[in-house]
């Protein structure tokens, strides 16, 4: 089962870091990754540019409208996320518990919806609509 892993940064947490402090913090997050890769629970994941450089998209009014930041004005900022395979949620969170990063803050662990069944009605009503 897919489980998607927010990792979240406090403010200030990575930058105060010195430059030795954050090679080793670095090295420590991407050498587990591998482990999780090796193993086969690695199935994805990216980090993500501050919350600065984030804009929120809202439908309003009848048509979509674009704010600056982030969805959710919180101490924490959401740094990266990673797509985990695993057996339960308590194996996810056995996984993601050794991970160096939740030493830069929390993850939220959500698994992840399985939209399967979901996209194949939407695909038959579609080209019933169609034909």
């Amino acid at each position: 089962m897919k489980y998607i892993c927010l990792g979240y940064i406090e403010p200030g947490k990575f930058e105060n870091m010195s430059e030795n402090e954050r090679n080793s913090f670095v090295d420590e997050c991407f050498t587990y990754d591998d482990v999780l890769r090796k193993n086969g629970h690695f199935a994805g994941g990216e980090a993500l540019q501050p919350a600065s450089s984030a804009v929120t998209l809202r439908f309003r009014g009848g048509k979509a409208t674009v704010t600056d930041g982030p969805f959710a004005e919180t101490k924490e900022q959401i740094g990266g996320i990673l797509i985990l395979e695993a057996r339960d949620l308590n194996h996810a969170i056995q996984l993601m518990s050794k991970h160096p990063g939740v030493q830069a803050g929390p993850f939220e662990i959500r698994p992840a919806a399985d939209l399967t069944e979901m996209i194949r009605d939407s695909e038959r009503r579609r080209s019933i609509t169609k034909g």
